[in-house]
């Protein structure tokens, strides 16, 4: 089998699972996992897949593309998952913030409908979902409106958002690298998230396996920011020791 042949097997194995990891594909080929990534590496630069930690997942150039909908189908056993867990972290009468994300949907879904709860978002889907129970007090962050991912960000938003400190920050993210950070492909909402940050006692991080090891647009803050990171399991010792040593629990 030639290079150009494993590549194409490669692409077949990303489109059936989403993702592939460089010891399997080594095993798979009879080749070193120095030259799976160099294919992968190779793959990354003319944008047919995004590599993570251990191997890599689907190009996120199509994902980008999706609109809010669209988003909430992909991934959606993953994001369900990752919305339960951090639902159990939410407690009565926290005020909670939350940024504009599918995954931050998916949570705010799973909140205790019983629980007297202060939601601050720039999410316009949180915002319309949540108001219409009575036990929650939502505040919608005003200012400019992105129609396609239903947010709303710019200086009016933030300096709206800096007037109320939460219990619990939700934070959807597209990246999380150790060494680069928490990222995103929206800049125009990174500032949101930042003030976010400031605003809030305890920030946990939503973010599904997939965003390991990848580096969206947008830097939002480094790693040290993050009280929890809620992911799906497995996360490699590695990377947890790496993570633990910044103060970041992992819950997967």
């Amino acid at each position: 089998m030639t290079a150009e042949q494993r590549k194409q097997k490669i692409s077949e194995l990303l489109k059936e699972n989403d993702s592939v990891k460089v010891t399997e594909l080594s095993r798979l080929f009879g080749v070193s996992e120095v030259t799976v990534r160099a294919y992968l590496e190779d793959m990354e630069k003319k944008g047919l897949l995004a590599r993570i930690h251990g191997g890599a997942v689907s190009s996120y150039k199509p994902y980008y593309s999706m609109n809010l909908n669209q988003r909430l189908e992909a991934n959606q056993k993953e994001k369900v998952e990752i919305a339960e867990k951090i639902a159990d972290l939410i407690e009565p009468n926290d005020t909670i913030m939350l940024n504009a994300g599918t995954t931050t949907l998916l949570a705010f879904r799973k909140f205790p409908a019983d629980y007297n709860l202060n939601i601050v978002t720039n999410s316009i889907s949180i915002a319309l979902e949540a108001s219409s129970n009575p036990n929650y007090n939502v505040i919608l962050a005003g200012g400019a409106v992105n129609t396609k991912y239903q947010f709303t960000y710019g200086n009016d938003a933030t300096n709206q958002i800096r007037k109320y400190h939460a219990d619990k920050l939700i934070l959807s993210v597209d990246g999380v690298d150790p060494t680069r950070g928490f990222t995103t492909y929206y800049n125009k909402e990174c500032d949101v998230d930042v003030a976010m940050i400031e605003q809030s006692a305890l920030c946990i991080i939503a973010a599904d396996r997939s965003k390991f090891g990848h580096c969206a647009f947008a830097k939002i803050s480094d790693i040290s920011v993050a009280d929890y990171i809620v992911t799906n399991p497995p996360v490699s010792n590695e990377l947890f020791d790496v993570l633990a040593a910044l103060g970041v629990k992992i819950v997967s």
